[in-house]
C-alpha cells in the first residue's frame, strides 16, 4: 500500500523518471496556517549538496493543487505534485536482465514482472521522499501549532560519530552544513569521508538521530499502534532505512534493570525523569521526556565497482558495472525526510488521540 495513516492520511504517488511525484494528505482540519514557502524550504533541505551528492539537479519546485487558499488549510485534501525534470533512463534497460545488488530489481521484477517500471528505480527510489518531505512541512505545521518541535542530524557517515548527546536545542545550525552534522567541524570529517568513498567508486552509510518534544504524555495507540511501533513502520518505508533504535536501543540489552530505569523526579511542578533510556516512550506511549530515535541508513547500493549479479536471460554469473548519477551517501538527504516522517506519525497518533482536534 502507498498509504499511511488512520486520521492524517498521506499516500504518495509517481516514480523517479515519470512526469513527476507527488503526494494526497488527507484529514488535515482546516484553518490551519500552510506557507508554500515552508513546505518548498523542506523540499530544498532534501536536495543534493554539491561535491557529495548525486549531479541529477532537479528544480523540485513544489506545487500545492488543491487544500490550500490563502494560507491556510480547506479541510479538502491536500494535494501537492513536484515534476521531474532532470531525468536520464538510458541507463536502466539492462538492470531488467541483470539485477543491481543491493536494490530491489529482482524482488521487483519477479512480484510485477515486464510491468515494473526499473527506470531511476521507479516507486522504490529515494525520489519517493521528495513528497515525504512535502508533506512532512504541512505536518510540522500543525506540530507548531501544539508546541511539538522536531529535529533530526546526522550522528554518524561511515567511521566518523557524533560522540556528543545533544539537545534539540543545540541543533539550529544542522542545515548550514551539506552533511547536516551538528557542528561544522563534523561537517568536514564527514564530508572528507564522504569524498573518499566516492574516490574509491564506494558509498558510506550512517545513522540519523531524531528528536521531538513538546509531546504531551499518552501519545501512541497501544497494543499494536504503539508510538515507536508507528514511528519504526514509517522509518523502514524510507529507502535505505535498515535498523532503528529507541533512547538506549540495543545498548538496553547489555543494563542492569537498575542502570536503564528512568528515575521520576519532580521539575518545575512537572513528572520528569532523570535520565532518558526509554527515548521518551514507555508501553507504547509518549512519558513527557524527548522523543529520541536514531535510523541506521546502509551505503548507497548503486557503486561504481564491478559487482556480481546474474543475468535472468542465460541464467549465468555476470558482472556488473552501475554507471550513471547517484549518491555516495544518502545520510545528509535522508535528515529532513526523517524529520517529516516523524512529524507525519505524531500528527497522526495525536489526532487519534484527541490532542490535536479533527477541525481547527
Amino acid at each position: 500500500m502507498n498509504t499511511y495513516g488512520h486520521a492524517f492520511r498521506i499516500t504518495i504517488f509517481g516514480t523517479s523518471h515519470g512526469p513527476g511525484v507527488g503526494c494526497v494528505i488527507d484529514g488535515c482540519p482546516a484553518n490551519v496556517p500552510i506557507s508554500l514557502e515552508a513546505v518548498q524550504l523542506e523540499v530544498e533541505r532534501r536536495k543534493p549538496s554539491a561535491g557529495i551528492g548525486t549531479p541529477r539537479a532537479e528544480e523540485d519546485l513544489v506545487q500545492i493543487q488543491s487544500g490550500v487558499h490563502e494560507g491556510k488549510s480547506t479541510g479538502a485534501p491536500i494535494q501537492i505534485f513536484i515534476p521531474n525534470r532532470d531525468t536520464d533512463s538510458s541507463k536502466y534497460a539492462k538492470f531488467r536482465q541483470t539485477p543491481r545488488p543491493g536494490h530491489a530489481d529482482y524482488p521487483a521484477l519477479m512480484k510485477y514482472g515486464e510491468g515494473h517500471d526499473l527506470r531511476g528505480g521507479g516507486q522504490f527510489s529515494g525520489r519517493m521522499t521528495a513528497p515525504l518531505a512535502a508533506a512532512g512541512g504541512v505536518a510540522k505545521s500543525l506540530l507548531a501549532e501544539e508546541g511539538v518541535r522536531v529535529a533530526a542530524y546526522a550522528r554518524s557517515i561511515g567511521q566518523v560519530v557524533d560522540q556528543e548527546e545533544r539537545a534539540l536545542e543545540d541543533l539550529g545550525s544542522v542545515y548550514e552544513h551539506p552533511t547536516r552534522a551538528a557542528t561544522q567541524e563534523l561537517d568536514g570529517r564527514m564530508q572528507r569521508e564522504i569524498l573518499a568513498a566516492k574516490e574509491d567508486g564506494d558509498s558510506v552509510g550512517g545513522v540519523v538521530r531524531c528528536l521531538a518534544d513538546g509531546l504531551p504524555v499518552g501519545v501512541g495507540e497501544p497494543f499494536f499502534d504503539t508510538l515507536d511501533g508507528e514511528l519504526a513502520k514509517f522509518m523502514f518505508a524510507i529507502p535505505a532505512v535498515k535498523g532503528v533504535d529507541f533512547g538506549s536501543g540495543f545498548a538496553a540489552a547489555r543494563k542492569l534493570g537498575s542502570e536503564n530505569n528512568d528515575p521520576y523526579r519532580i521539575e518545575a511542578g512537572r513528572v520528569r525523569t532523570s535520565t532518558n533510556h526509554a527515548g521518551g516512550v514507555l508501553g507504547g506511549m509518549s512519558n513527557g521526556m524527548p522523543l529520541d530515535l536514531r535510523v541506521a541508513f546502509k551505503p548507497t547500493a548503486s557503486i561504481a565497482k564491478p559487482q556480481g549479479t546474474v543475468d535472468l536471460g542465460t541464467g549465468k554469473e555476470a558482472i556488473l558495472k552501475i554507471e550513471g548519477r547517484h549518491d555516495p551517501c544518502i545520510v545528509p538527504r535522508a535528515v529532513v525526510v526523517v524529520e517529516a516522517a516523524v512529524a507525519l506519525v505524531l500528527v497522526d497518533l495525536m489526532m487519534r488521540g484527541g490532542y490535536i482536534a479533527r477541525q481547527c
